[in-house]
């Protein structure tokens, strides 16, 4: 193979990267010495030697020499690795945004941007006013949650954000003319990029210990630190410039599950609900405080020089600030007290006290609207006197950030099993002498229950009575949403997400617990509180989770029913009007694979846009599905604004919520420039899915090949790794899934518990392990298992009154006029892409039965043939990633450094299985976790 000569465009992350290594080497010489740097540079041009050039000898030399380390210099191996990797995705992200510039300004418009999106729409006759009242009914909302894949730390990301800006400023000095000046500057900038590479190579990149909710919530909270309460606020302002716009809807906000998602971790509770609310709310309040700080050293305006209006002025005498210095400065008076009234916000909310104070605090706040409504008076008088480009900087960046975050910066959402509401129900119900066995009751039964004590005023609790563990538990968190809803507002919980939705009761049971915790107030087709005159409303959106493709077949029959009992439709429009269903891809992939999942998630969501247009105009109903994306292809991972845009149409609508897990936040969010990318995209994808996509319904052959691909691709995967007993060994041992359980990288266990003990099960283990084990051992095979034998079958045996060729070309043609069918390809020949057999051959030598390796590996081999094969055919591309040349770029420059790390996690698996628990090196137990990490930096979206 050739060597391949570096693209002119590519020579400015070439040069970072190998500053960058070369930095990292002399920080390795300097902390370890000669001979461990000797060593980790000898295999670091071995492995590039082989992956450039296919040298086999290299290849063996590479092997055998990593075979020969110690346990001692096998973790230092991997740490040097591992950081390059980290390194690497650095001066990544740097190019992208340096990449994203240049096109910019050179015009270009790029794919997922809103200079695009507003170019099409214009294109389309979509007028000004049209898409003003798309927004004003729009919601969209990226939603944070914890998941046991996120392998980094929190120090680590601080320096590592630390390096990203140093890198930025390095771009800025080299943009400048050559002069002595910029020499010494990039000499400095040098330094400093390496002071915080020794902070990394001197920082631990384990956690000792589990990582706790409390942990969960900080890190969350660093993003929006560095990003999000930052980038928002300049998002909307571009939205507006760009649309010609002055007061836009904020209809973009954030969510949040760590805190509220009880599903599987014990350890969320009230007491996690009420602190991660009180952090969001510190972190929120004291941003303000910051801005309104600078903006008192900004508007030094006098009033002997420019006059304000009378709302101004009243705003500033009412100010309890008398500084003779500040007399005759209406603004700084007014923001003076402001800061004094949030400050006294800031301790009544969370306990705590602001950074500084120019007067005492004093009456706080009572919402985040009051603060707004005096940021608004002091902007209109700046308009109406000359001072408007005043308002237009930080002003209304916090107006924006006020309106936006408010008081408690993120909706948290709930989360629990449907199975724990059902027994906490019937413990409520057996003590109130309602029903004696309701777990025994057959499903119309127990909807008939259910209605009728929704429908009665009294309560089910009995005073004095005395409650299992868990009902108490459930009960609090109940209990705390209303409580943190009272103090940090409405948007504070919003949503109740239940996980294992199978029936219509599983709906009413978390009604029914609404009822008893006072977050309905009053019964249902009653009014609320007595008052005739206002109807019942409940406060959370009660939001079924359809996990399993069995789940998703009978979402829209549950949603009909539930919608047809009486006085239900009247609740939910009294109660705002939307209905939100959340969509679980990550289950449903492991039930039945990557094809047969996504098809049924996209039945499900045209069933379901049937189902609420048959509720017709006078029960108007918003429906807004909630997609539980993971971080890999096969958890519904994948660039956003392709999988935006190939969801069925009408059921986007201006309204979306998407997950956001585990390293995937940090990819996206970790740099500010790059996140504002990926929530742009987010806007732009929603807005042309709702305004652009054609409501012509999608040709029958289409739908009736796409049905046949997943018969046939379920039957594929099914029958691989359900139906095939050695299977299961298999994965347990040819992949690091007991290691994965051992990091401390989430506050969730990774497998469900266990019935009966036995033999480990593919059913009892979480989505989120099964995939992030697949992409260690670079198999990725939730990503793409099932495809090739699908299309082998259907070209086999085409159908009716087809040859072979027309099926062929139906398949091309679906994949280049259907959004649908296109998305899944391409995120087909990403993972295809990710995959290497070599390196997946070397965890397979794990398996210590060399029968279940050889039928198992050989299987697994000849179906990825086939589903590249299959790709290859319907896309008619000679390469993976023709269409995605950044992320083929990021492969060629990063597989070379991740290459050793899979070796040496191999091997040292190998020595730790080997030897009894008591007897296993704790340093080639902290090898293999770190190899853990750096190759999930390096696959970036591997959980």
């Amino acid at each position: 193979m050739a060597t391949q000569r570096i693209r002119p465009e590519e020579q400015p992350l070439v040069d970072d990267i190998r500053l960058l290594g070369r930095l990292l080497g002399e920080v390795i010489r300097e902390q370890e010495g000669k001979k461990a740097f000797d060593l980790i540079e000898r295999i670091r041009q071995l492995s590039v030697t082989f992956r450039r050039h296919d040298d086999d000898a290299a290849d063996k030399t590479l092997k055998r020499t990593l075979r020969q380390l110690t346990d001692d210099q096998a973790v230092s191996v991997i740490r040097a690795f591992t950081y390059f990797s980290h390194l690497a995705n650095l001066a990544e992200d740097r190019h992208y945004v340096r990449r994203r510039l240049f096109h910019e300004r050179a015009g270009h418009r790029q794919k997922g941007s809103l200079a695009l999106a507003f170019e099409r729409l214009s294109e389309a006759g979509i007028k000004r006013g049209q898409l003003a009242k798309i927004l004003a009914r729009s919601h969209v909302s990226p939603v944070l949650t914890a998941h046991p894949t996120e392998v980094q730390r929190k120090s680590i990301l601080d320096a590592e954000r630390a390096i990203a800006k140093l890198l930025e400023v390095r771009d800025q000095i080299r943009g400048r003319a050559i002069d002595v000046l910029q020499k010494q500057e990039l000499e400095d900038n040098e330094r400093h990029i390496k002071a915080r590479i020794v902070q990394l190579w001197q920082t631990r990149l384990l956690r000792f210990t589990k990582l706790t909710v409390s942990d969960e919530i900080e890190n969350s909270l660093s993003y929006y630190e560095s990003t999000f309460l930052s980038e928002i606020p300049r998002l909307y302002k571009q939205l507006e410039r760009q649309l010609g716009l002055t007061d836009v809807p904020s209809f973009l906000r954030m969510g949040q599950w760590i805190g509220g998602d009880r599903d599987g971790n014990p350890n969320v509770n009230a007491d996690t609900l009420r602190e991660a609310l009180r952090r969001q709310s510190e972190v929120a309040v004291r941003h303000h405080l910051r801005a309104l700080h600078y903006l008192g050293a900004e508007l030094s305006m006098s009033a002997m020089l420019v006059p304000v209006g009378s709302a101004m002025q009243a705003l500033a005498d009412r100010s309890p600030d008398q500084n003779v210095h500040r007399t005759d400065e209406p603004y700084r008076r007014a923001l003076t007290g402001m800061y004094a009234r949030l400050a006294a916000t800031l301790t009544a909310l969370t306990g705590q006290e602001a950074a500084r104070h120019a007067i005492a605090p004093q009456n706080p706040y009572l919402s985040p609207n009051e603060l707004l409504s005096d940021l608004r008076v002091i902007r209109d008088s700046l308009i109406a006197n000359n001072g408007d480009v005043l308002a237009k900087e930080r002003l209304e960046d916090l107006i924006r950030a006020v309106d936006v975050f408010g008081f408690h910066l993120a909706t948290v959402d709930l989360r629990q099993s449907s199975d724990q509401h059902e027994l906490v129900v019937a413990e409520l119900l057996r003590i109130a002498g309602v029903c004696p066995d309701y777990l025994a009751l057959q499903e119309s039964d127990r909807t008939d229950l259910l209605v009728q004590v929704l429908s009665q005023s009294r309560p089910l609790r009995v005073p004095g009575a005395r409650y299992s563990e868990l009902a108490d538990k459930e009960l609090a968190v109940f209990e705390a949403a209303r409580e943190v809803r009272i103090r940090f507002g409405q948007q504070a919980v919003r949503q109740y997400i239940i996980s294992h939705t199978e029936t219509v009761s599983d709906l009413l049971e978390v009604y029914l617990l609404q009822k008893e915790t006072g977050l309905m107030n009053g019964p249902l087709g009653g009014c609320a509180n007595g008052d005739s005159s206002a109807p019942t409303q409940a406060a959370l959106i009660v939001v079924p989770l359809f996990e399993t493709i069995a789940d998703l077949q009978r979402a829209p029959v549950i949603m009909r029913d539930f919608f047809a009992l009486t006085h239900m439709l009247d609740l939910l429009c009294a109660s705002g009007g939307e209905q939100e269903i959340m969509l679980g891809y990550s289950d449903s992939n492991k039930d039945g694979g990557i094809f047969t999942s996504t098809w049924e998630l996209y039945r499900a969501e045209l069933a379901l846009v049937e189902v609420f247009e048959s509720l017709g105009k006078k029960q108007k109903l918003t429906m807004r599905l909630f997609h539980g994306r993971g971080g890999t292809v096969g958890r519904g991972g994948g660039p956003s604004y392709e999988a935006i845009l190939a969801q069925p149409p009408g059921t986007v609508g201006g309204q979306i919520r998407l997950t956001e897990q585990g390293e995937v936040i940090g990819s996206k969010y970790a740099n500010p420039d790059i996140g504002r990318r990926n929530l742009e995209t987010l806007v732009a994808a929603t807005l042309e899915a709702t305004l652009l996509q054609t409501q012509d319904q999608t040709p029958s052959a289409y739908l009736a090949a796409a049905q046949r691909l997943s018969d046939d691709s379920f039957a594929a995967y099914q029958a691989l790794v359900y139906d095939t007993p050695e299977f299961a060994p298999y994965f347990f041992e040819a992949t690091p899934i007991r290691e994965i359980a051992q990091l401390n990288i989430g506050s969730r266990p990774a497998a469900r518990p266990k019935q009966g003990g036995g033999a480990p099960k593919i059913q009892d283990l979480r989505a989120i392990p099964w995939g992030f084990s697949w992409g260690q051992c670079r198999l990725t095979l939730p990503g793409w298992l099932g495809f090739g034998a699908a299309v082998e079958a259907f070209l086999r045996d085409p159908p009716q009154a087809m040859k072979q060729k027309q099926a062929l070309a139906l398949l091309r043609e679906m994949y280049a006029q259907w959004p649908f069918f296109r998305a899944i390809l391409s995120n087909m020949d990403m993972v295809i892409a990710k995959s290497d057999l070599a390196i997946a051959s070397r965890y397979a030598s794990l398996v210590s039965d060399r029968k279940v390796r050889q039928k198992v590996f050989d299987a697994i081999t000849a179906r990825w043939h086939s589903t590249r094969e299959a790709l290859d055919l319907i896309t008619q591309q000679k390469s993976r990633l023709a269409n995605n040349p950044a992320l083929a770029r990021s492969i060629r420059h990063r597989f070379p450094y991740i290459d050793p790390l899979h070796h040496l996690q191999v091997e040292l698996i190998r020595r730790f299985r080997e030897k009894p628990l008591d007897q296993a090196s704790e340093r080639g137990k902290r090898g293999i976790h770190i190899s853990i990490n750096g190759i999930a930096a390096g696959l970036r979206n591997t959980g």
